[in-house]
């Protein structure tokens, strides 16, 4: 049993706490049992899996399906998994993932463009809500926040592991090109003058929303086909991008089905 916080292997991992090392490994953590069973359910690929006595003994089965996926696994103290995960209070057991993004994604009738997403909360919520409303992929510009931060991973309730998603060093090329296959783009502007609700959605739609603060780039707003608002009250200067992406895409669902 892994006791020291000091092992090499404990400190290595620790390093995927953050951006940097994320990015120079190319692996992420996986935190908690629920979303260890959605990335087995999705048959996501696992590398090391840590795990204290005490996850063993209450998890058998799951234990042991792991345990035949991973590459290698753990038993470790309470107190290393407590210094493994990025949660308060860890339920016992932490996985090693590999990065995997979706390549050539193709855009059917539905997608997401994300521009400068900053709040991890928000990004995994909107994962979240993209994949109830059944999308086909979600472009996120490299300039947002990582896509396999813990907090976007958890705030994803596991269906992370079920979205087609890439993260896109040029949005608006990006955008340029679905629209190039005849998916017409919607800009998310709060000074539009069309509501959300008044553009058929039942065609082949790319929705591009942008920064909690700044809102989409210039350039992203003016190569779209339709910029449309969401009504506010007076007095209310906006809505948080996640409950936005929730609005528009539950309007395309209701569109799409009557």
């Amino acid at each position: 049993m892994l006791t020291s916080l000091q092992n090499p292997l404990v400190k290595e991992t620790r390093k995927l706490h953050q951006s940097k090392g994320r990015r120079e490994k190319q692996l992420f953590l996986v935190e908690g049992t629920h979303l260890l069973e959605e990335a087995c359910r999705r048959d996501y690929p696992l590398i090391t899996i840590f795990y204290t006595p005490e996850w063993q003994e209450k998890h058998k089965s799951l234990c042991e399906l792991v345990s035949q996926k991973a590459q290698g696994i753990e038993l470790v103290s309470a107190r290393v998994i407590q210094s493994l995960a990025t949660t308060v209070n860890p339920d016992g057991v932490v996985a090693i993932a590999p990065q995997s993004q979706t390549n050539f994604m193709k855009i059917r009738t539905l997608g997401i463009a994300l521009d400068k997403i900053q709040d991890p909360g928000n990004l995994g919520t909107i994962i979240r809500t993209a994949s109830a409303t059944n999308i086909d992929g979600l472009f996120v510009s490299r300039d947002s926040v990582d896509l396999y931060h813990p907090k976007v991973v958890r705030a994803s309730a596991g269906e992370w592991f079920n979205l087609h998603k890439t993260i896109s060093e040029n949005l608006k090329d990006e955008v340029l090109k679905l629209q190039s296959q005849d998916l017409q783009v919607l800009a998310t502007v709060p000074n539009s003058t069309i509501n959300y609700w008044e553009i058929d959605l039942r065609k082949p739609t790319i929705i591009v929303l942008g920064n909690e603060g700044s809102g989409i780039s210039k350039d992203l707003i003016d190569l779209a086909d339709y910029s449309v608002k969401i009504p506010l009250s007076n007095g209310v200067e906006s809505l948080n991008v996640a409950i936005s992406t929730a609005i528009i895409l539950y309007e395309v669902q209701r569109q799409r089905q009557t």
